[in-house]
């Protein structure tokens, strides 16, 4: 089974493929299939909202199964306008990951040092017209963590993922590039994303 993932982020693609591909899905990315460049304007309230914008603008295009992924960070302490939430790389000036990264280490500095974050995720598959899969739950979002002020000296290992050099696990307190196991853990923690297209597959067999 093939599905595009609508989205130019390669770092996201690498990863989902990593994902599914013990479950016999092949990932395809917009290049793979020509797609044309767009612009889409992911103006919804929510990250499932901004999912299914760019799911629905893609397939359009498409008229093939794709799927489009969307994340939101969220930092306690911070009131409703300095929340990032759906815009991580600001409103407006859209910030690269080098902008990105000093933006929240910046905050990070307001706060001591470290302040408690997490990531919401969503996803929204549309197979054809007629059979559109949406989910936002906790098993495809991550735990609580820890950005902090001073980056990793690896600095970003991963091109589209600037924020994990600066995320740190709380009950260690080692930065996430330093856990044995790394990888593992990366994957073993977004397990959701597999068992939300195990249950996919299930419903699209004929």
């Amino acid at each position: 089974m093939e599905f595009i993932y609508g989205t130019t982020n390669k770092a996201k693609i690498d990863f989902m493929k990593l994902r599914v591909e013990h479950l016999g899905i092949k990932i395809l990315s917009l290049d793979d299939v020509n797609a044309p460049k767009m612009r889409i304007e992911e103006n919804g309230n929510s990250p499932l909202d901004n999912a299914r914008i760019k799911a629905v603008a893609y397939y359009d295009i498409l008229k093939m199964p794709v799927f489009s992924c969307d994340s939101g960070l969220y930092i306690n302490g911070l009131n409703d306008e300095r929340q990032p939430g759906i815009n991580v790389r600001g409103q407006g000036d859209y910030m690269n990951d080098d902008e990105a990264l000093r933006y929240y280490s910046d905050l990070a500095t307001e706060f001591g040092g470290k302040m408690t974050a997490w990531y919401q995720n969503a996803i929204v598959l549309i197979f054809d017209k007629t059979r559109i899969f949406e989910y936002m739950g906790e098993d495809i979002s991550s735990e609580q963590f820890f950005l902090v002020s001073k980056p990793h000296e690896k600095g970003v290992v991963a091109k589209g993922f600037p924020l994990d050099c600066i995320s740190v696990d709380i009950k260690s307190g080692k930065y996430y590039y330093d856990i044995d196991g790394y990888n593992d853990w990366y994957l073993n923690v977004h397990d959701g994303f597999a068992t939300f297209f195990k249950q996919v597959l299930k419903k699209i067999e004929i």
